[in-house]
């Protein structure tokens, strides 16, 4: 039977939308994407090319009578964020994501639905397929691995590009056109501790915090959108100081560049505390659901008996752990001063994950100003330092500054006009985007990034509008014909 989304407009659109869904496409795991691309370049009959990074170029000839026109570059890049849900038994590495439609709008059943960046290439595939269209030459560029460490555009070589133009197929919001991004760095924390035997006359209890939306650690980090490690911490903050509650194990979050949804964490707390502790849970659930019943109104903690774990934590490292971990920032740091309602500088407390030598806290920095994002990234290591912690800083990537006078941004601007006789919204974005890489190796490119609306992106609750898809490709279509 054929797929329902099958049967969405544009179709060339949605079908390789639906194929790209079929292929696992983890960050750093895209070979079998990476094959399909360029398997389909060559059914196609275009030049069909891979550097030693993995990235994909396929170029298309220009129209009849449109050679003259400088070659445009479409990138998107190949990879996913792959979360599902704790309750979905899902493997992203040989299973295929499960679209369906939902109203308005294309969801995935528990995971991620990798429209980000799925449907970017969906749309450039369509492009080189269609030969009905009237363009100039066109090249699509697929990069890996741009969720995890934009590696793909880190390894772009000066040269492999021809096309002056760049249109970024990553954006989130159908109607906004970016022209600028933020840089961004991550500040890892390890942390090695000792095994110590289960304290006497103590009760197991696993604490789990789970229902929230989580999502893009940049484009949501302004939404005051709960984090899973900071409500796990508060209970386990006062755990330890007040009911004198051991740590077993804690696990929380997942990507560096999400905000953390769940986290779990086993505890063994004296048998003369057990029932005053677990009605402290209860009541600290009724208070987070309050704090956030505007923005994150499906939280939820749970306190639930447990098998024994085998050891503790030594009391040492779990004071400074709670400690740190309370004192580390998450959220907005600063507001731009130039870009109404614009973040200018953030953190992310993204995860902590434990294993049987040592725990490791990831978070990520983000600022449209390089300095104030090492300003970020020295401020977490500061807190973590001060427990004697392993703190390093990865190499990061830098920002895209904005050029209002844009020659691609005025003709894809006008071609909006003409399409739907209202101007669109010019910005900048709290995220990192491959431009920013991508300029420092070809200077003169001229960019700007668009895509159709998504929401939830980088977690299980992303979702494509449906109508947008169509109004994107209107949109490159009538800007391809205006190219002179």
């Amino acid at each position: 039977m054929k797929h329902e989304i099958l049967n969405l407009a544009p179709a060339s659109v949605w079908k390789y939308f639906f194929e790209i869904c079929q292929i696992p496409h983890p960050s750093k795991k895209e070979e079998k994407m990476i094959n399909y691309l360029m398997e389909t370049g060559k059914r196609l009959g275009l030049e069909t090319l891979k550097d030693e990074a993995g990235n994909v170029l396929i170029r298309k000839p220009a129209s009849k009578g449109k050679e003259a026109i400088t070659a445009i570059v479409f990138q998107s890049h190949m990879d996913m964020v792959c979360e599902k849900n704790n309750d979905v038994a899902f493997n992203f590495d040989t299973d295929a994501i499960q679209p369906y439609i939902d109203g308005e709008w294309v969801k995935a059943k528990g995971t991620t639905l990798g429209s980000d960046d799925g449907i970017g290439m969906a749309i450039a595939l369509a492009l080189l397929e269609d030969n009905s269209l009237q363009h100039g030459p066109i090249e699509c560029l697929f990069t890996v691995d741009e969720e995890t460490g934009l590696t793909g555009a880190f390894a772009l070589q000066s040269g492999w590009l021809k096309g002056k133009m760049l249109l970024n197929l990553d954006s989130e919001d159908e109607g906004q056109f970016f022209i600028g991004c933020a840089g961004g760095k991550s500040t890892v924390a390890t942390i090695e501790y000792k095994k110590e035997p289960i304290p006497e006359n103590s009760y197991p209890y696993v604490i789990t915090v789970k229902g929230l939306k989580g999502g893009h650690s940049g484009d949501d980090i302004n939404k005051n959108l709960g984090n899973a490690v900071k409500i796990l911490n508060r209970i386990l903050y006062e755990g330890t100081f007040t009911f004198d509650v051991s740590l077993a194990e804690i696990n929380a979050g997942n990507l560096h560049n999400a905000i953390a949804r769940e986290g779990k964490a086993v505890v063994m707390v004296p048998e003369h505390q057990k029932e005053k502790f677990k009605t402290f849970i209860n009541s600290f659930n009724k208070t987070v659901k309050s704090e956030l019943k505007v923005t994150d109104p499906g939280v939820e903690i749970f306190i639930e008996s447990t098998k024994a774990p085998a050891f503790i934590i030594d009391e040492f490292t779990q004071c400074d752990l709670v400690q740190a971990l309370y004192a580390c920032p998450h959220g907005v740091l600063a507001m731009a001063q130039d870009i109404e309602n614009f973040v200018e500088t953030s953190t992310n407390l993204a995860s902590v994950k434990m294993d049987d030598k040592k725990i490791v806290v990831v978070t990520s920095q983000r600022s449209s100003i390089e300095s104030k994002k090492d300003d970020a990234c020295n401020m977490v290591a500061s807190v973590f330092d001060l427990m004697n912690a392993d703190v390093e800083h990865n190499e990061g990537y830098p920002g895209w500054t904005p050029n209002p006078n844009s020659q691609v941004l005025n003709i894809l601007k006008q071609a909006y006009i003409n399409l739907y006789q209202k101007e669109p919204l010019v910005l900048a974005i709290h995220a990192g985007l491959e431009c920013g890489l991508i300029g420092e190796k070809y200077p003169d490119m001229d960019m700007i990034s668009y895509g159709p609306t998504l929401r939830g992106v980088h977690s299980p609750d992303e979702r494509l509008l449906i109508k947008t898809v169509k109004e994107v490709w209107d949109l490159t279509v009538e800007f391809l014909k205006m190219l002179k």
